[in-house]
């Protein structure tokens, strides 16, 4: 409901939500967001009324998709606002927001009526498969050379025609905080170390020692039920990065054969801008479906874990 109100104030003030969307006006896209909204509303509605039916579950899993396409770009939110001046669009950002805590309320709902899982002899700790592991693998070898093209910039070198210096006057003139600045004047790149994080967040998904996360259980009709919290940022990552990175492929490739022509922005050719792209398409892409794979695996290992032991 709140998020149904929040779309129509959109909508009737024309307040653009989807700027990734071309195709949606201002106040049409405040309408979606209302009908998402409401169609949740009642599908709930009638869940508390004549319980989960399959065709309400049903109902449920597809307004939880659309609000999970409506919180793409959470994450690149919070990363703005963690280095930049403020996100682009508060609007967008509250949207997100709201759209992913939608979609967390609906899963939860659409899956109310399963038995909670008590604590059973099970091994605590246990490590993904080998396909698993040689997924996380390609997503950190993904990110090698994204990481190395920021690192030449933040050491003050040039890559892809473009300097350290004029990176850093790109980085100010774009509104970068000071933080942001300053981990350049100290030759470190901050999407660099938010990759490393990511990667050794993957890790953690597939690894033993990533299960040994504090695990608040909260007491639900008498039953203590563990909490994955390695799976809250997995998979907001999970769902940001791999549509983006593989879509980025795919039109780094029709740029690639000239289908279609990709803009010069802050470089100083089109050739140079491509190759930057496809350098960071391909390890957002590797990345986060290496990511989604590993949360797939994190928890289907973990269903079964004992909310009150730490034991191996």
């Amino acid at each position: 409901m709140v998020y149904a109100g929040f779309g129509l104030v959109c909508a009737l003030n024309g307040t653009h939500l989807f700027h990734q969307v071309g195709i949606l006006g201002p106040s049409a896209s405040g309408w979606a967001v209302t009908a998402v909204g409401t169609l949740a509303a009642l599908t709930c509605a009638a869940v508390s009324r004549y319980g989960l039916r399959p065709a309400l579950r049903a109902l449920l899993w597809t307004v939880c998709g659309l609000a999970g396409l409506a919180a793409f770009g959470l994450l690149m939110d919070v990363i703005t606002l963690m280095f930049g001046q403020g996100v682009d669009s508060w609007a967008c950002a509250a949207n997100h927001a709201l759209a992913a805590a939608g979609a967390l309320l609906l899963a939860v709902t659409a899956r109310s009526d399963r038995p909670l899982l008590v604590a059973a002899a099970v091994p605590a700790r246990s490590a993904a498969p080998r396909l698993v592991q040689f997924a996380a693998c390609a997503g950190t070898v993904a990110f090698l050379p994204y990481a190395a093209m920021k690192q030449i910039w933040a050491f003050g070198g040039t890559f892809a025609g473009i300097s350290g210096a004029e990176m850093r006057a790109i980085s100010k003139r774009n509104g970068a905080s000071g933080i942001w600045l300053t981990l350049e004047s100290w030759g470190l790149d901050a999407t660099m170390l938010l990759a490393a994080l990511g990667v050794f967040l993957l890790w953690g998904l597939v690894r033993p020692w990533g299960q040994v996360f504090p695990r608040w259980t909260p007491f639900l009709h008498g039953r203590r039920v563990p909490r994955r919290l390695p799976l809250a940022p997995a998979l907001i990552g999970a769902a940001t990065l791999a549509p983006y990175g593989v879509f980025g492929l795919g039109y780094a490739t029709l740029a690639t054969m000239d289908v279609v022509t990709i803009r010069s922005g802050d470089f100083h050719s089109p050739q140079d801008a491509l190759l930057v792209t496809w350098i960071g398409m391909a390890a957002f892409a590797v990345y986060g479906c290496a990511l989604t794979v590993a949360a797939r695996s994190y928890w289907v290992r973990t269903r079964h874990l004992p909310a009150d032991t730490d034991s191996v």
